[in-house]
């Protein structure tokens, strides 16, 4: 496989500057690293972006994810390996990315569960950081980025 183009976030300049300053905002609400890994695995999963997959996998595994957990992912509801509030945010994400899937994309039921795990800053950053999942999903497989093609480490301010 080969990518169309290069990444379009490297081809537009000050484009990733303010790419990282949203997501280290977002890692700053009160939501755990590793959800938010999980949650944006899962949305590419959803979406079919093999970068991002390969991407997210990786930087689970290197903060120390174990594999059953990495593992069953895709499986999450049949696994017993996530914590009440990981479901919470995966079956948000998976509402959320999932928007035309149903008349009622995100349910009463979904959102009431991932409020009850979380404050509102924190929904805030799990909505946002769904978001941004999906946006990079889009362009990756528009552009056809090859997983593993790119060795990308956020910068401190984005950790």
């Amino acid at each position: 496989m080969k990518a169309r183009m290069k990444n379009p976030a490297m081809l537009i300049p000050g484009i990733m500057q303010p790419i990282q300053a949203l997501i280290g905002a977002v890692k700053k609400c009160g939501v755990p690293a590793r959800t938010l890994e999980l949650v944006h695995l899962r949305a590419s999963q959803i979406n079919g972006c093999g970068f991002c997959v390969d991407m997210g996998a990786r930087e689970l595994k290197k903060a120390g994810e174990a594999d059953e957990r990495l593992f069953a992912v895709a499986a999450w509801r049949e696994a017993p390996y996530f914590t009440d509030a990981e479901r919470a945010a995966l079956a948000l994400a998976e509402a959320a990315t999932r928007l035309s899937d149903r008349a009622d994309p995100v349910p009463d039921d979904v959102w009431e569960e991932a409020a009850r795990h979380y404050d509102e800053p924190a929904l805030a950053a799990l909505i946002v950081h769904i978001a941004l999942t999906n946006c990079f999903n889009r362009v990756n497989v528009a552009t056809r980025q090859v997983a593993g093609s790119v060795k990308w480490e956020a910068p401190a301010e984005a950790r």
